[in-house]
């Protein structure tokens, strides 16, 4: 199976770090010219330094004027992965309003915003992948983080619809949903979920057996294993592949999900 997207123009947002990242660097080893997106123009410009045929576009993309700054920077991708995202825990009741509205602007209309920015032209071109990064969280809501959680069912929400305006054009929309993922912030909220002392093999296993014990795979999942599915995604040979939800979460105990 050869994924090939050479001449391909890709945006990932949210990629100085972890899925993100990961991310930008398969879909760069796949042969696409990828823009690296962040708040911080010094670390996005380190970032695209670092993977071959990469470019920065830098802009908060929470904000209109950020998203109009990352437009000017990539006018017309033929790839859009909306990955950007917060997450933390917080008990329900304690949920503010100022936070419900920043989730939600940042983990869900920031991905709206690109996409009814870029779809029309990817239309206009007859070939198009949209994806978002959505997560196992959308179908089996954390009790400690249930704001993360209605983001990302609402990304479900989303792409389905999106794609069904799509339809016919050559361009295809789907979410990805990650299971816990082995990054440096996910490293953090490990910690405020277990024992701060113990090793972090240790502290993995007690997070996953308290707060994920659903999991078949039992471990957190590696950032490249979420961004080799994005990369298949992004290819000509997913053709047929539109409308979905395709998982990448580890599996779980007796779940029905998408």
């Amino acid at each position: 199976m050869r994924l090939d997207l050479t001449g391909k123009t890709a945006l990932v947002s949210g990629s100085t770090q972890g899925i993100g990242r990961a991310i930008a660097a398969g879909l760069s080893a796949a042969g696409a010219r990828v823009a690296v997106n962040g708040r911080d123009a010094a670390t996005v410009e380190k970032v695209a330094l670092e993977i071959d045929n990469a470019f920065a576009a830098p802009g908060d993309l929470a904000t209109d004027e950020g998203t109009r700054a990352v437009v000017a920077a990539v006018p017309a991708p033929d790839i859009l992965i909306n990955n950007l995202g917060i997450f933390g825990a917080q008990p329900a009741l304690e949920i503010t309003d100022d936070q419900w509205r920043r989730y939600f602007e940042v983990n869900v209309l920031s991905a709206i915003r690109l996409t009814r920015t870029y779809l029309p032209g990817m239309r206009d071109r007859g070939w198009g992948r949209i994806q978002y990064i959505a997560s196992d969280s959308a179908v089996v809501t954390p009790a400690e983080m249930i704001h993360y959680g209605m983001t990302k069912t609402a990304l479900l929400a989303v792409s389905r619809g999106f794609a069904k305006e799509a339809a016919g054009s050559g361009v295809t929309v789907n979410s990805v949903l990650a299971g816990p993922t082995h990054t440096g912030g996910v490293e953090d909220f490990v910690y405020e979920l277990v024992d701060k002392d113990l090793p972090w093999d240790e502290a993995q296993r007690e997070f996953m057996r308290l707060h994920r014990p659903q999991s078949l795979l039992q471990r957190l999942i590696e950032p490249d294993e979420i961004a080799n599915m994005v990369v298949y995604l992004s290819s000509p040979l997913a053709s047929a592949t539109t409308g979905g939800a395709v998982r990448v979460d580890g599996g779980y105990i007796d779940a029905i999900l998408p």
